[in-house]
């Protein structure tokens, strides 16, 4: 018998837990947080709607591009993988920087932070206390959201298959509340049309392109996670097949999902009430069905998110293992916990990244740069599906091909371009963040040629 290497992963995740895993990483905070954010900027429900649409198709198209890209390369790390076999090292070992600093500590943040702010609007008085007493609400919001990062951070660390079996009722439990609410909101919620004919009519010139371009940044972030399952590929079974095919049920339903949603929001709310909310599916049950729906729904989507964060703490340590085992990161990084088989210390860190972004940030400045920062090397690996094929190395030729590429590639990078113009601030932070880690790549180098040389 051959002894399995010290630091493998097994490959115990099939097809249904894989698409659960990219429908919990898109079905998060972003689509329970944001809607409010964007009418205040966009003033326009369809506006909203058709960027909703926009980003989903976006998505799609990126998701039939790492599609070809995980069939090819079946491995952990995702982009870090993609980039360091197709560019150079360099480019992976940024991707996996900015994911261990950004990709997915800030949306384990964003999420926690999504939690609290359902949590107490179904318990406003624990807030009202909270401020008569030792500590001021927004201390009682992050308190909360750290206590929910190690929570979850411990049952993952008790092994993949256990996670994977709470990742799986989680996301059941989040697609069924959502279908709840969009079947009942349409069909017995006191809402009303007209709502969709209010707000500004949209005068389209450069500075509401610079805000369209922000908005479809926010709107991505949403939508981040179609590229989930490329970062467990090594743990996928039959990755060729159920890898790819992960990456499209999954983003095809949360497309659907959201679409639908968005309608629920503006049909409940008119888009002077929706601005600025950031708890925008409780005051949508609230105004369909009243405050003691109010209370059951924000419980329930605030639980809902759990299985976001969830499936955040599964993939991004799997990046950081990855590049530990290639020698650019720190090497107790690669370590796999011996019982559980699990890269235990990459979760861990993550985790303590996770905690500082939230007492460091207001919500709306982590999706700003979060949202740049996850839309710099997506970029990078859809391009690289011409290198791929001009190499011969393609396992998947899907139909289609290289329409699909051209529309990720237009509008990821216009959205990036318009974005910096509009926030130039928290863009700015976010290039920062890749450039700062180029010396620390050619220090991993190097101790890498010395540790060979020795």
């Amino acid at each position: 018998m051959v002894d399995r290497p010290k630091n493998h992963l097994p490959r115990k995740i099939g097809l249904f837990s894989a698409s659960n895993i990219v429908i919990a990483n898109m079905i998060g905070a972003g689509i329970f947080t944001t809607s409010g954010l964007l009418m205040s900027e966009l003033d326009n429900p369809w506006l909203l709607i058709i960027l909703w649409v926009a980003g989903g198709i976006i998505a799609l198209c990126g998701a039939l591009s790492y599609a070809e890209l995980g069939a090819a390369m079946p491995h952990a790390g995702g982009e870090y993988v993609f980039l360091s076999r197709l560019y150079h090292p360099i480019f992976g070992f940024l991707s996996g920087w900015v994911s261990f600093i950004v990709g997915f500590s800030a949306p384990i943040a964003a999420s926690a932070i999504g939690f609290s702010e359902y949590f107490f609007r179904a318990f406003p008085g624990m807030l009202e206390a909270g401020n008569s007493g030792v500590f001021l609400s927004a201390y009682l919001s992050k308190i909360l959201a750290i206590c929910i990062i190690l929570l979850f951070t411990f049952i993952h660390l008790r092994g993949l298959e256990f996670g994977a079996k709470v990742q799986n009722y989680l996301t059941l439990l989040k697609i069924g509340l959502i279908v709840i609410l969009i079947f009942l909101g349409l069909s017995f919620g006191k809402g009303n049309i007209s709502h969709f004919s209010m707000g500004s009519p949209v005068t389209f010139n450069f500075s509401m392109l610079k805000t369209m371009g922000l908005s479809l940044m926010w709107i991505m972030f949403a939508y981040s996670g179609w590229n989930a399952s490329t970062y467990i590929g090594s743990e996928i079974t039959d990755p060729v097949r159920n890898l790819p095919r992960s990456l499209l049920y999954g983003t095809g339903i949360v497309l659907i999902l959201y679409m639908l949603l968005n309608i629920v929001f503006v049909y409940a709310t008119p888009p002077e009430g929706m601005k600025d909310v950031i708890s925008i599916g409780g005051l949508t049950v609230r105004n369909l069905f009243g405050t003691s729906m109010e209370f059951t729904f924000s419980l329930l989507i605030a639980f809902a998110l759990f299985s976001s964060l969830s499936a955040f703490i599964i993939i991004g340590p799997r990046v950081y293992y990855s590049m530990a085992l290639d020698g650019y990161f720190f090497k107790f990084v690669s370590r796999v916990h011996p019982k559980y088989n699990v890269p235990s210390a990459a979760i861990m860190l993550q985790a303590a990244i996770a905690i500082i972004m939230v007492l460091s940030g207001t919500f709306d400045q982590i999706l700003t740069y979060m949202g740049f920062s996850l839309g710099l090397f997506p970029i990078l690996s859809v391009a690289g599906v011409f290198i791929l094929r001009a190499r011969g190395n393609s396992k998947l030729m899907l139909h289609g091909f290289p329409y699909h590429l051209f529309v990720y590639l237009l509008f990821g990078i216009l959205m990036l371009v318009l974005s910096y113009l509009e926030r130039p601030a928290e863009s700015s932070i976010a290039l920062a963040t890749a450039i700062i880690g180029i010396p620390f790549f050619y220090f991993f180098q190097n101790k890498n040629y010395k540790s060979t040389a020795l």
